[in-house]
């Protein structure tokens, strides 16, 4: 490689007297071999070197001898052949290299390019084969002797900068993926370029990348799996199964499927309602009531199976008509709806369980009675947990809310942010609760009794909800609080911005790819629909239209 000076990124050359030359071409026993830079001689062929006029000076490289990179250039030929090549002449050392690059001539000195050996347009100053010199050019012209690229002027521009230079410069209007693929076909390195614009380059394609794959992440969410292909290649009811499919999972391909859709979320109110009242207590003596005289079951326990049984049958046509199985299993929305069916029939299983005969047990009454006051004490602890899990059941309206679904998109996204966020109310909330105990527990009939105690009046007050239940009476106690509050002030106010901007950002593309998909589907239905409706009309005009008579 090209030597640097003072550890500088701007490469320079180092001049080569006649005497050094003939000890470098002597040596073979060193690691790296020279190669004169002028007109493009290889190393050891001093003697095929043109004389240089005067005020020029013989440049030479160090190059690694295993050839790395000589991997990187694309329809680049062999170093040998097995016919014979035409030779070219040696340009002069004044000579230029005539290139055309989408349509703009370029004249770039031999010298220059014979600096950086392993480029493209390197090998094709230095190189002497001609079956080389036009592997390495998409053309040549002999009448102009000049070469013909069919590549990006606005690279290039920045590659003949570099030639004479030796700094490549980076735009910011160029695309980074752009940019890469040109420097990789003309041979040019990106370490060549200086480090502000080598960092400001890699932060916009990061950013680029980051951004594309949110967009794909975002438009799947929007966007039914289509899955064409696994419906072709299913063996039972694939017609059937793919209209099931559209049924359930796209809500704007027919008037049916909206249908089940506006039942699924008002279910799913119903649920939450029914839910909710079952706990009031009223609600509850008017079922103890009903229970003790024999009544029937209230009306709250009909409408609870009810939704139950419709979320059952809409997981279980899901669950029928989906493509591939491993896809459904990692969908977050159908683990919502199994969650939202699955504390039901868990609490029936274990209510089952519980309620066996003491008749048929081994044992005295008194121990059987012991026994299940046991197991029903545990296994009610199980049974409460259920029934809260029914409240689950609300994340349903995320398979038809956009917001819902941006929110858990921003969590996902920013899960490094909110991580930072809640090691750092940790930390706040361990480090003020201690310093608060050691203050407070020696005051009598203090709240401040342990640490773990401490811990609640710490998150409250870096929360700034300040329920009051819980304060510091001396001086250097009310100082900590007030620190723990500052500290809570600054840290509540750091990631609300990130969030929100993020959140806006994703709801507003998961929105219009929604809009976009929405459109598409009810173009298809109207397309039908207009079409079924040309068709009725065209067979009522023929029914209507009398025969003609035929003349005679």
């Amino acid at each position: 490689m090209l030597k640097q000076s003072d550890r500088r990124r701007s490469w320079g050359c180092r001049p080569w007297n006649s005497t050094e030359s003939e000890g470098a071409s002597q040596g073979g026993d060193d690691q790296h071999r020279r190669s004169v830079c002028s007109v493009g001689a290889r190393s050891g062929s001093q003697a095929s070197i043109p004389r240089w006029p005067e005020g020029y000076y013989n440049y030479y490289i160090e190059e690694d001898v295993d050839r790395e990179d000589d991997d990187d250039l694309k329809d680049d030929p062999g170093e040998e052949d097995q016919q014979p090549e035409a030779k070219t002449d040696l340009p002069a050392a004044s000579a230029t290299l005539n290139v055309n690059v989408g349509g703009q001539s370029y004249r770039l000195a031999y010298w220059q390019l014979a600096c950086y050996p392993k480029t493209r347009l390197g090998r094709l100053a230095t190189s002497t084969s001609r079956s080389r010199q036009l592997g390495l050019c998409d053309d040549y012209e002999e009448q102009t002797d000049e070469y013909f690229f069919d590549r990006d002027p606005a690279v290039f521009q920045l590659v003949s900068n570099f030639y004479a230079s030796g700094v490549l410069l980076v735009l910011d209007e160029l695309c980074p993926r752009r940019f890469l693929e040109e420097l990789g076909y003309w041979g040019v390195r990106l370490q060549y370029a200086p480090r502000c614009c080598r960092i400001c380059f890699e932060e916009r394609r990061d950013e680029l990348s980051d951004q594309l794959k949110i967009q794909r992440e975002l438009r799947a969410q929007a966007q039914a799996e289509e899955a064409e292909e696994l419906f072709r290649d299913m063996r039972f009811y694939a017609p059937q199964r793919r209209r099931l499919w559209n049924l359930m999972e796209k809500p704007f391909s027919s008037v049916a499927a909206k249908a089940i859709g506006v039942a699924s979320s008002l279910f799913v109110l119903i649920s939450v309602v029914a839910l909710a009242l079952n706990t009031v207590e009223e609600m509850q003596q008017q079922a103890g009531q009903g229970a003790g005289g024999g009544d029937p079951p209230p009306i709250l326990e009909h409408v609870e199976m009810l939704c139950i049984a419709f979320f059952t049958l809409e997981f279980l046509l899901r669950l029928a008509s989906t493509p591939d199985l491993r896809r459904f299993a990692r969908s977050a929305l159908n683990m919502v709806d199994l969650v939202a069916i699955l504390p039901l029939y868990l609490q029936l299983l274990l209510e089952c369980f519980t309620g066996e005969d003491p008749r048929h047990s081994n044992g005295s009454p008194r121990e059987h009675d012991i026994e299940t006051v046991g197991r029903v004490g545990k296994v009610g602890q199980v049974l409460r947990i259920m029934r809260l899990m029914r409240v689950l059941r609300i994340l349903k309206l995320a398979r038809h809310s956009t917001g819902l679904r941006a929110f858990g998109f921003t969590l996902r996204q920013c899960y490094q942010q909110v991580g930072c966020l809640m090691l750092f109310i940790t930390m706040g909330i361990f480090t003020f609760s201690a310093a608060v105990y050691s203050v407070e527990h020696d005051m009598p009939n203090t709240n401040f009794t342990s640490i773990p105690h401490s811990w609640w009046w710490a998150a409250v007050s870096i929360s700034t909800v300040g329920y009051g239940d819980m304060y510091p009476e001396t001086i250097l106690g009310r100082l900590f609080a007030f620190l723990c509050i500052a500290f809570g002030i600054i840290l509540n106010g750091m990631p609300i911005s990130i969030l929100y901007n993020k959140f806006s950002d994703y709801y507003s593309k998961l929105k219009a790819y929604e809009y976009t998909a929405m459109r598409r589907e009810r173009g298809k239905v109207e397309f039908l629909q207009r079409a079924r409706k040309k068709m009725a009309e065209c067979l009522a005009r023929s029914h209507l239209q009398p025969p003609q008579r035929q003349e005679s």
